[in-house]
């Protein structure tokens, strides 16, 4: 298939994952599909809790509606109008994360738009969600098999790497993968900066990147930093709406055991029964749990930032990304703010 037919199928299926992920009626008039063939996608989803608990139904949508903003095919055809085909097509190695469902889609679209063939090593976590996606694209055109293969065992055959893991295993990919070129992702989280002159509608936006995908994403906000005089409850205030998770059996297990393990250590928390906001300049937090560090001055934010540069995907909120648009990237978002198509262009 040439770039231009791969475009047009996968406008397609965005009109499918719109569908989806937002329980809309079936209807053949805009759908490549039948009605039993998305009522089969359906199911994958609805059952991709069974598989992997943190990845609801929910969530799952949430993910697919995300990608259905991407599958449009002006806005491919833009996005790609700087980026040739490749000439020489290769067998591009993905390594899937699973902190999300579906969080690699946009490795495998540049890789297939670029021209090569995407090797995809499926994460356990959403492998099921995948295989659906992929039998859904063959349905509209078998040809699409044809730039890619999916396993969940060992990968081989590959002439370049693109690994998204944690800080370990970004070391072995960094050991394994040395003599090809590559792309080693590993640990990145977000962080939000509070002026103080946040409306409550700027709040509830934040509490999405606070709480989106329980918190799993590199794009999820873990660490807060707000004035000094920052009223503390209003965050709780504008945090209700996601008081349910403290229901999610895991979600609970983790709130009860940093909850405890906080309260051993002495350290200083506040919590309103579903989240712990810890008092602390860390960056990284599990689930259940949100940082949060008072500023007397924002160049020491500023600071902050510069020298964990490295570890921070995403800032939400003054001179940073508006509010509720963490989990939102565009395609030219790239992860780590690396060109994956410039990436695959110098292959």
């Amino acid at each position: 298939m040439v770039r231009n037919e791969i475009i047009s199928l996968f406008h397609q299926v965005g009109r499918i994952l719109h569908v989806v992920a937002n329980d809309l009626a079936y209807t053949n008039q805009s759908l490549a599909i039948t009605k039993d063939e998305l009522e089969r996608f359906r199911l994958a989803v609805r059952t991709m809790e069974r598989q992997n608990p943190w990845f609801t139904e929910i969530h799952v949508k949430q993910a697919l509606a995300g990608v259905a903003i991407w599958l449009n095919e002006e806005k491919l055809k833009e996005w790609l109008a700087d980026y040739p085909v490749s000439k020489s097509p290769k067998n591009v190695g993905i390594i899937m994360a699973g902190n999300i469902p579906m969080v690699g889609f946009h490795d495998f679209l540049c890789v297939i738009l670029s021209g090569h063939k995407a090797h995809c090593k499926l994460s356990s976590q959403d492998a099921l969600l995948w295989q659906a996606f992929f039998q859904m694209c063959e349905v509209i055109d078998s040809r699409i098999s044809e730039h890619y293969i999916f396993s969940s065992g060992l990968m081989k055959d590959f002439d370049a790497v693109i690994a998204t893991g944690s800080n370990n295993s970004a070391i072995t990919f960094k050991n394994y993968f040395d003599k090809y070129p590559h792309i080693i992702r590993q640990n990145r989280t977000s962080i939000a900066v509070l002026s103080g002159r946040e409306t409550d509608q700027d709040l509830e936006a934040l509490s999405d990147d606070i709480f989106s995908y329980y918190g799993f994403g590199c794009r999820n906000v873990s660490q807060i930093f707000v004035p000094e005089d920052f009223d503390i409850q209003r965050l709780f205030g504008a945090f209700v709406k996601y008081g349910d998770y403290i229901n999610h059996n895991k979600y609970m297990n983790n709130y009860d055991y940093y909850r405890s393990l906080y309260m051993l250590n002495g350290e200083n928390v506040l919590e309103n029964g579903f989240i712990l906001l810890r008092i602390a300049q860390d960056l990284h937090a599990p689930p259940a749990v949100l940082n949060c560090h008072r500023y007397s001055a924002y160049e020491k934010v500023e600071t902050f930032i510069s020298e964990k540069s490295e570890q921070i995907q995403v800032v939400i909120g003054f001179n940073g990304t508006p509010f509720g648009q963490a989990q939102c990237p565009s395609l030219t978002d790239y992860a780590d703010g690396v060109d994956v198509m410039s990436f695959l262009d110098e292959l």
